[in-house]
């Protein structure tokens, strides 16, 4: 059975879930209506996931490890894949 809803889940912990905004509340607060494109990376080095944006050029996904500040890039362009999730080790 197909479920045509787009969900998101937050693995926050219920203490910093109370501080967190959603993104719908993040673009309202910065005057956006538009949401902003992101790839899901699961840093197997500290056992943590983050949303990686894109780049105002469009160009790249670039991000660190929220723990082990270890830097990730991912380029855009043609050939490439549509995968939304990665993990780094």
């Amino acid at each position: 059975m197909n479920d045509p809803r787009d969900y998101k889940l937050d693995l926050s912990t219920a203490a910093h879930s109370k501080q967190r905004t959603t993104d719908s509340e993040t673009d309202r607060a910065h005057g956006s209506g538009a949401a902003r494109p992101f790839i899901s990376v699961h840093f197997a080095c500290c056992g943590v996931y983050r949303r990686i944006y894109r780049s105002a050029d469009g160009a790249s996904y670039a991000g660190h490890c929220p723990k082990c500040a270890r830097p990730v890039k991912f380029k855009v362009g043609p050939g490439g894949t549509d995968a939304r999730e990665f993990v780094v080790e």
